[in-house]
């Protein structure tokens, strides 16, 4: 059984849905977070969504890579191709490394209340770069057809 269904061109389309909602609900809980006691189960909760909102957009990243090559891309595509290439390494970028500084100030975060919106202030900004390198995402797929032809 192969693991890529018949209908998938790749794994990029199984692959890149798990970022953009992880990110999403990671911030909605960090933000809930902040109505709550320092220390509380949903600000601890809200960085595992991160970390994994982060492994799944270094996956996504690798299988958009990849499968770029296995798709058939009419001329007017490659310039958004070459677009949401350049947002989604941005993005996943900023994203590994907030998870980084989340991660290493994680004992001043849980006790100061700055910290805690700060860190839901750069959520949101991860979440509206994610949503944007999504848009492009979709671009491609709905106004230009990448992907639903197959390269072969």
């Amino acid at each position: 059984m192969p693991l890529i269904p018949p209908w998938a061109p790749n794994a990029h389309p199984l692959i890149i849905h798990f970022p953009i909602v992880l990110v999403l609900v990671a911030w909605a809980v960090d933000a809930a977070s902040l109505f709550g006691k320092p220390g509380e189960r949903l600000a601890v909760a809200s960085t595992w969504l991160y970390i994994g909102g982060a492994l799944s957009a270094v996956v996504a990243a690798y299988t958009g890579w990849a499968g770029a090559r296995t798709v058939f891309t009419p001329g007017m595509a490659h310039g958004l191709m070459d677009d949401h290439r350049v947002w989604a390494l941005v993005t996943t970028g900023l994203l590994v490394g907030f998870v980084v500084l989340r991660l290493a100030l994680n004992a001043w975060i849980s006790r100061a209340r700055a910290g805690r919106v700060l860190l839901v202030g750069l959520g949101l900004v991860l979440a509206v770069l994610i949503q944007q390198t999504a848009e492009r995402g979709a671009r491609l797929v709905y106004e230009q057809g990448v992907g639903v032809i197959s390269s072969d």
